[in-house]
């Protein structure tokens, strides 16, 4: 089935708008540029605006003609710090920043929707358009909900959608109850002695207990964690020393702890606290721990996942959109918002075939007028349900 019409005769200028985003990406927080654009462009099609919220975010309110529920519709803003090898002619011009999540298209859609239902107005209802800063682990949707986002745009569902280069090009699948894990981030600092690289005896040398840690906290999921709760301790920094003879001072870890259960996550934290502790003892030196919630889990509404297949089935086919049971050991910072509004998440698959962050990663403008459809119906639908 086609997008919508009056969408899909404005494709070209989206295609045009996401593609500059890309070209001038932000990191997280520092969404300057692109919220200008997105509050410009929203206020220039009639939509009440408000900027600020969460630093860099922007919400835009549409009422309907007709009375109705109000529907919330999010998309995030940010990008990566990676530096960018597509060499497309809409490259990133800012080195060491790239759009290499998709947060271009995504905000792209939402305004699609958002231009549309402003010139189609006579829908039921209230539409809550949220363009969030920072979801690349800086904790954007929890600075907009701590500037009070649903106690100023109250909202009776919300809804957002991802793309997946690695899913059939406009194939739209959400998981019911918990679909994308819990995360948190830690760092661990060892500080030992240093010595000469000739005389080790003289050094409690951090980086022989850094690289027993990163065994040693591997065994939390193996021999901690039940086989049916889904879980990873993943290590992925390791700093230590600036010379091929010095034994350094100190080592640092970092990484991160993904889950499905709150009280596993809790456990693990405990636990990793815990071997930290036995290896300062054992080794006779001093190890910092610091671990923190980064992300909640996603957890979707039973009913309002329906509601996106019903909405995503009017535009790729019923045939294309659909449930899965697969758990994402990803994360994403809408389940704070989801936590506080009900609601659901979806992704929208596109070719390219290249995985979201990584430097080659490119977005299909195909998938544009699509998720801009899917929203538009959310608004269209839900705004009439009873």
């Amino acid at each position: 089935m086609p997008v919508i019409d009056g969408i899909a005769a404005f494709a070209d200028e989206l295609t045009a708008i996401r593609r500059d985003f890309h070209e001038h990406p932000e990191l997280g927080f520092q969404e300057i540029r692109t919220s200008g654009i997105v509050a410009e462009k929203l206020a220039e099609w009639g939509i009440e605006v408000t900027k600020g919220l969460g630093k860099t975010g922007v919400v835009g309110v549409l009422k309907g003609t007709k009375p109705g529920r109000t529907i919330g519709l999010r998309a995030d803003m940010d990008a990566l710090p990676i530096h960018e090898e597509t060499n497309l002619p809409w490259s990133s011009k800012t080195p060491g920043v790239m759009h290499a999540c998709g947060h271009d298209g995504h905000t792209t859609m939402l305004l699609g929707a958002a231009r549309y239902l402003s010139e189609n107005r006579d829908f039921a209802g209230t539409a809550v358009f949220i363009f969030q800063p920072a979801e690349e682990g800086l904790g954007g949707a929890r600075a907009m909900l701590a500037d009070g986002l649903f106690e100023k745009f109250p909202c009776d569902e919300i809804y957002g959608m991802h793309n997946a280069p690695h899913h059939q090009p406009d194939l739209v699948q959400v998981k019911k109850g918990a679909a994308m894990a819990g995360s948190d981030f830690f760092d661990i600092k060892i500080t030992g002695r240093g010595s000469h690289g000739a005389r080790p005896e003289d050094s409690k040398d951090p980086v022989v207990i850094a690289t027993a840690l990163v065994q040693q906290l591997q065994s939390i999921v193996s021999r901690n964690v039940a086989p049916t709760s889904p879980a990873v301790v993943s290590v992925t920094k390791i700093h230590a020393g600036d010379a091929y003879n010095v034994v350094p001072n100190t080592a640092e870890l970092g990484g991160t702890i993904r889950f499905f259960d709150t009280k596993v996550g809790e456990m693990i934290s405990e636990r990793m606290r815990a071997i930290c502790a036995g290896a300062a003892t054992a080794y006779d030196v001093e190890i910092e721990v610091d671990i923190r919630n980064v992300f909640d889990v996603l957890v979707n509404d039973d009913s309002l996942s329906e509601a996106i297949l019903a909405a995503s089935g009017d535009v790729v086919g019923a045939e294309m959109s659909g449930l899965t049971t697969e758990l994402v050991m990803g994360s994403e910072d809408f389940a704070d918002m989801l936590r506080a509004v009900p609601g659901a998440y979806c992704t929208i698959g596109h070719s390219g075939g290249i995985p979201v962050h990584n430097p080659g990663f490119t977005l299909d403008d195909a998938i544009l007028p699509v998720g801009a459809s899917i929203y538009a119906n959310l608004v269209t639908q839900r705004g009439a349900a009873a």
